[in-house]
C-alpha cells in the first residue's frame, strides 16, 4: 500500500472512530437532496454521513456547481444502509484487499454473509445505491454516477459523464 493511500485510510478510521460526535444538518441537506433522499441519507451511519459531507463540501469548495455531481456526492455510499458494516470489518476490507487481491475480488461475489459479508458490501455497494436512489426519482446522471463511483479511475475522461465521474472519484479518494 503506498503512504499516501496508508494516509487515506488512516484518516478514514480516524474519522469514522470521532464521527459519530458530528452531525449534518437537514438545512444542510435540503437545497441538495428530496425529501425521499434525506431518509436514505439519515439511514447511513454516522461516520458515512460525515464523510458523504465532506466529499460534498470539498467539490462545492473546488467551485462545482452540477446539481447531479453534488447529489451523488451525499449519497455515494447511500448502498451500505443494505448492509451496515463495522470499522472493523472496512479494516479487514482494507487490508484483505491489498494483501490478497485476486482472492478478495472472489471473495465480494455473491450474497453479503458470513466472512465474505465485508468484501461483498465493499464491491457491490455502489450497485445497490444507485438502485436506492434511482427509486427516489433522481435524474440517471446522479444514478450513473452513484453506480461507477468505485470503477476504476477514469483516466481520459471522453464523456460528460466521464468527466464528472473522474472528478466524483479524485474527491472521494482525498476524503
Amino acid at each position: 500500500m503506498n503512504m499516501s493511500r496508508l494516509t487515506y485510510r488512516s484518516r478514514q478510521f480516524w474519522n469514522a472512530l470521532l464521527s459519530p460526535s458530528k452531525r449534518v444538518t437537514s438545512e444542510a441537506l435540503l437545497p441538495h437532496l428530496t425529501s425521499s433522499q434525506i431518509v436514505l441519507f439519515r439511514r447511513m451511519q454516522p461516520a458515512e454521513q460525515v464523510h458523504a459531507y465532506q466529499l460534498f463540501k470539498r467539490l462545492e469548495t473546488a467551485g462545482q456547481t452540477t446539481p447531479d455531481l453534488l447529489t451523488a456526492a451525499l449519497l455515494h455510499d447511500v448502498g451500505k444502509i443494505l448492509v451496515p458494516i463495522s470499522i472493523f470489518d472496512r479494516i479487514i476490507v482494507v487490508l484483505g484487499s491489498h494483501i490478497f487481491r485476486k482472492a478478495a475480488r472472489r471473495w465480494a461475489e455473491g450474497a453479503p454473509h458470513g466472512w465474505r459479508l465485508p468484501f461483498v458490501v465493499a464491491e457491490q455497494h455502489a450497485g445497490w445505491g444507485a438502485d436506492l436512489v434511482s427509486q427516489t426519482g433522481a435524474p440517471p446522471l446522479t444514478v450513473e454516477l452513484i453506480r461507477r463511483h468505485h470503477d476504476s479511475h477514469v483516466q481520459d475522461p471522453h464523456s460528460h459523464t466521464e468527466h464528472l465521474l473522474a472528478i466524483l472519484q479524485a474527491a472521494d479518494d482525498e476524503s
